[in-house]
Formats: C-alpha cells, sequence, structure tokens
C-alpha cells in the first residue's frame, strides 16, 4: 500500500480494481500493441464501462467526480503492468481539463460525456513543425467567418492524434499579437477540412500513437472556442501545472521499475561464484539508484498533495519535471549496463523502459525549458 498522506482506504480499493483490470487487459497483449503500433479503440470503451476515464469529472457527465489523486493511481499502474503508452492520461488529464474548465455549455454537452465512455477519445494540438516550447510562435491560424471559426495550419507530435475525436488546438486569432493572439479552439474530428497527416514512428512509446494534423480550410462552430479570444496563452499556462505533474508520475512511476528490473536481476544473475549485485560496484550503483528514487518519489508525493489541496505549485512541478525526467534516463541506463548484454535485448523488459523513458525530458517541456521556468522565477532574467 502507498503510504503517501493523500492516500486513502478508497483510494487504494481503487488502486487494486485498477490493477487487476490492467493485468487482465493490458498486460498480455502489450507486445502485440507495440507491433501494431496502436491500441485497440475496444480497451477505451472497456475502461470507460470501468469508470475508468477521466474519474474526476462530475456526475452530469459521467464522471464519478473522484479527486486527482485516482488518477494519479491509473497513471503509475498502467506504467507498472507495461501500458506505459496506453494514451489515456493525455486524454483524461490534461486534455479534458480544458474543456470542463473553459469549454460553452454546449461544447461540453457535446463532447465530455464521450470522453467518460470511451466513445470520444481527446488529444490537444500545440506543437508545430516549428514552434514546439515557444508556443507563442505557432502559425496555424484561426479567423472567426459568421458562426463559425477557419483553421488553417499543421501540428505534429500530437498523441492520440491517429485516433482522436475531438483536439484543443493553439490557434492565431490574431496573428501580429504574439502570445496575446492565441486562442484554444476544438476541433471535431469529422470537421470538414481537418485531416490526419503520417503516424510518426518514435524511438519508444510503439503503443501510442503520434501524428500529424493538418487544417486546410478547416471550419467549426464558433461554440467550439474555448474560453476568450487571445486568451488561450493564459488557458495553456494555467492546465500545464497538472500536465507537468502528470508526466512526473510518469518519471517517478518508470525509475521504480527500472530499479525494480535492476534489483531482481543482479539478485539472480551470478558471475564469480555471487550474485552480481554483491560485488561492490554493483552494490554501490544500485544504492545510488535507490537514493534518487526514493528521493524522487518524496519529492512527487509532497507535490500531489500540494496540488490536491489547490496551491499553485508551477515552481515546484517544473522543478520536477526537470529533476526526475533526468533522474529515470540515469537509473535506466545504470539498469541497462547491469543487464550487460541482455540489457541490449528486446525479450528483456529493461531494454523497452529504457527507450520509453528518453521521451520524458522533451515532452511536455524540455529539461531546458524548464530550468528556463526556475531561473526566471528565481529572477533571473
Amino acid at each position: 500500500m502507498n503510504t503517501a498522506s493523500f492516500y486513502t482506504e478508497e483510494h487504494e480499493i481503487f488502486r487494486e480494481g485498477f490493477r487487476r483490470f490492467v493485468a487482465a487487459e493490458i498486460t498480455p497483449h502489450a507486445a502485440e500493441w507495440e507491433e501494431a503500433r496502436a491500441v485497440p479503440r475496444s480497451l477505451w470503451r472497456k475502461m470507460g464501462e470501468q469508470g475508468f476515464l477521466c474519474p474526476w469529472l462530475p456526475e452530469e457527465y459521467g464522471g464519478l467526480g473522484l479527486d486527482f489523486a485516482y488518477s494519479v493511481i491509473i497513471n503509475e499502474e498502467l506504467a507498472r503492468g507495461d501500458g506505459f503508452g496506453v494514451g489515456v492520461p493525455l486524454h483524461s488529464d490534461v486534455a479534458v481539463p480544458y474543456i470542463a474548465s473553459y469549454g460553452t455549455p454546449e461544447a461540453k454537452e457535446r463532447f465530455l460525456p464521450g470522453c467518460t465512455t470511451g466513445e470520444v477519445i481527446a488529444a490537444v494540438g500545440f506543437t508545430e513543425p516549428d514552434a514546439g516550447s515557444d508556443l507563442a510562435a505557432i502559425r496555424t491560424t484561426a479567423v472567426r467567418d459568421g458562426d463559425s471559426y477557419v483553421l488553417n495550419g499543421q501540428k505534429t507530435f500530437i498523441t492520440n492524434g491517429a485516433v482522436a475525436d475531438v483536439v484543443v488546438v493553439a490557434a492565431k486569432t490574431e496573428p501580429e499579437a504574439g502570445h496575446r493572439g492565441v486562442s484554444l479552439i476544438l476541433v471535431d474530428g469529422e470537421a470538414p477540412g481537418f485531416s490526419r497527416g503520417r503516424t510518426l514512428e518514435k524511438m519508444g512509446y510503439h503503443m501510442q500513437d503520434t501524428a500529424e494534423l493538418v487544417f486546410e480550410d478547416c471550419r467549426v462552430p464558433a461554440f467550439h472556442l474555448l474560453g476568450e479570444e487571445g486568451r488561450g496563452f493564459k488557458l495553456m499556462m494555467e492546465k500545464l501545472q497538472q500536465e507537468r505533474l502528470e508526466v512526473s508520475v510518469k518519471c517517478q512511476t518508470m525509475a521504480e521499475e527500472c530499479l525494480k528490473e535492476a534489483l531482481e536481476y543482479a539478485k539472480t544473475r551470478t558471475a564469480f561464484g555471487k550474485p552480481i549485485g554483491c560485488h561492490q560496484a554493483n552494490a554501490f550503483r544500485l544504492a545510488e539508484m535507490a537514493t534518487e528514487v526514493e528521493l524522487g518519489r518524496t519529492f512527487l508525493d509532497d507535490l500531489i498533495a500540494a496540488h490536491l489541496r489547490g496551491e499553485e505549485i508551477v515552481q515546484r512541478v517544473s522543478m520536477a519535471k526537470y529533476w526526475l525526467a533526468e533522474m529515470v534516463n540515469r537509473v535506466a541506463y545504470q539498469a541497462v549496463q547491469l543487464h550487460g548484454a541482455y540489457g541490449y535485448m528486446e525479450e528483456y523488459r529493461i531494454c523497452r523502459l529504457y527507450r520509453d523513458v528518453r521521451g520524458l525530458p522533451i515532452l511536455a517541456g524540455t529539461s531546458e525549458i524548464m530550468k528556463l521556468i526556475i531561473s526566471r522565477n528565481l529572477g533571473l532574467r
């Protein structure tokens, strides 16, 4: 049982139920989905039937009205059960909150119920070929035309992009106004002028689709605007705290999984008459890994508790996202090294973990961008 103070008996009952679901519905199929580079839509519907999608949404939209700690549990157990590439945390805890917080009543009624059942899969479309961490540099435009917006542009590296039924798109409604001209607009999967580009081949995260999106005179209803025109950048800044916390959960859980694989191998593999973990060089290496993982868990749980209390944690979550993403890569590297040649083999779980964690210092803001945020908040401009 996790000893974090914010977990109750109800949380642990939920964790056990979701863990059983993952063991039955995800882990046995992970290798197949990795090979197919996709997760079947049927999994989303099964998760929806069990209340595992957007559990924080109010009951009026089909949710359970639960707190963010339940989302943390889902994120952790997916990683522990080899469902790291399942795009549910991005859907539930990054994309859908934009609709729930800033959507018009018509947009909420149209999309939110399906987000809890798995009939509607959500994504965020912010990154462009020439605009990654610098969101103010996006070129996609949205022009008001009567009761519609007409979008033109392209997005790339979009998680859930190949299967999304609704995308939160960042577009310039005032192209000359810099970040003050950015607005957020919902684009549904059937909108005229909306198409998918390539499904991208990645180093890791193989079961998770990552795609290009194209908007060519794409017309959507005006009520798909989130918040107000020109306020999109502010809305993104408000939601990035939770997105980076969600990625930090991934980082920590994957670090724990890498350490687990390393310890199991170090205790069973022998060399020179004893387990390799008992040789001092390896024992010290494992001690260092365990220390970093323990420090990460303490920091992360403290941040989750603060987020649950409604505190502003932008500075500290930027630190966590940067440090945990780099830490999990250090731990993964050492875990592969301990496995020797076997760590380089696809049949060993550590090989896949190593590939998957490499993206964590990049997505949701690179380590360099996190350091920039941290330093500016220290008064270094």
